[in-house]
């Protein structure tokens, strides 16, 4: 069984409280959170949960399990947490934690790792200037990456991530979303073990461009991709107006649908199934699942938090990396 490693994301957020709640059942001897011994043992008196910390020295320590049970590799805060506070002083614990799981399952020391929700804007205000964690690990592991979010029912991948919907455009082009169509099929196959992955891609207009008449980029950039691939053994089809691109043939037909933007496919997929939906990175040497949610603030320290989407993330990172040759 491989090891996954777990960030926690934000501090001040409900990560901490998710990785205490997680330890009464769904932690184990492949399960390392990266963290402040410190901030979980706060949050359990907070949440009134009982859990026993195993601080390991290195990555290869001896491990635990049991209810309560928590292996850590220690990493220190830089000044005192306060839940539902955000403070940029923290901000380098966060990339810390993030950095040092990536590094580690890139030496090839875990199987995977599951991210926390972190707080954007504070690690902007920390000084870090990242856009999230896809572009981050994509910078760290230095190649591109796509975020696909998944679910039971459906696999949505998006070609741009966290992109000012007036720049969308002129990442539309025929060679950025043939790399992003090759990193998709590469890793329906490797990573899910889908032999011939079937693609579908929306348009990026209404109605798929209506034919020139409300856009061309269907027509110059996106239908002559997609025939390209084709003639590549690439089982691509579209692109489609997003409006009918989830209907429920197409979800059955379809392992994953490519979708131009954000705010295009994430809508969908979170109003179906919110709780146990999780976002994957694909392009990356490395296993990364995280929880499809944010920090709540509100909700730090009160315990009434819902762990399903953590839960379902580790489960997928441990499939996923335990399928790994």
């Amino acid at each position: 069984m491989k090891k996954i490693l777990i960030t926690l994301g934000e501090p001040a957020g409900i990560g901490p409280d998710l990785g205490v709640l997680l330890s009464e059942n769904y932690l184990d001897k492949s399960t390392i959170i990266i963290a402040d011994p410190l901030l979980l043992e706060e949050s359990a008196k907070q949440v009134k949960k009982k859990i026993r910390l195993n601080v390991l020295d290195n990555i290869n320590s001896n491990l635990i399990s049991g209810k309560g049970c928590i292996n850590i590799l220690p990493i220190k805060l830089n000044t005192k947490n306060t839940p539902g506070k955000l403070n940029p002083k923290n901000a380098s614990y966060v990339i810390k934690t993030i950095q040092l799981a990536a590094e580690l399952c890139k030496q090839g020391f875990a199987g995977g790792m599951v991210t926390g929700p972190i707080s954007k804007s504070v690690l902007n205000r920390g000084g870090f200037k990242i856009s999230g964690h896809t572009e981050f690990l994509a910078d760290l592991c230095d190649c591109k990456s796509v975020m696909m979010l998944m679910n039971k029912k459906m696999k949505v991948a998006l070609h741009t991530t966290h992109v000012p919907l007036e720049d969308i455009s002129r990442h539309i082009t025929k060679k950025a979303i043939r790399e992003t169509v090759l990193i998709v099929n590469h890793d329906m196959k490797v990573k899910f073990k889908i032999k011939k992955p079937k693609i579908l891609i929306t348009g990026l207009n209404p109605h798929a461009g209506e034919d020139g008449m409300l856009g061309k980029h269907e027509s110059k950039i996106l239908a002559p991709t997609v025939r390209k691939l084709n003639t590549e053994g690439v089982l691509i089809d579209g692109p489609v107006p997003a409006d009918t691109a989830f209907l429920k043939k197409n979800i059955s037909e379809y392992d994953v649908i490519l979708t131009m933007f954000h705010d295009q496919g994430l809508p969908v997929i979170k109003f179906d199934n919110f709780k146990t939906t999780v976002n994957i990175t694909l392009g990356l040497p490395i296993v990364r699942v995280s929880v499809d949610h944010g920090t709540a603030l509100d909700l730090a320290g009160t315990g009434k938090v819902d762990i399903s989407s953590f839960v379902e993330s580790i489960k997928i990172a441990k499939k996923i990396s335990n399928a790994q040759t």
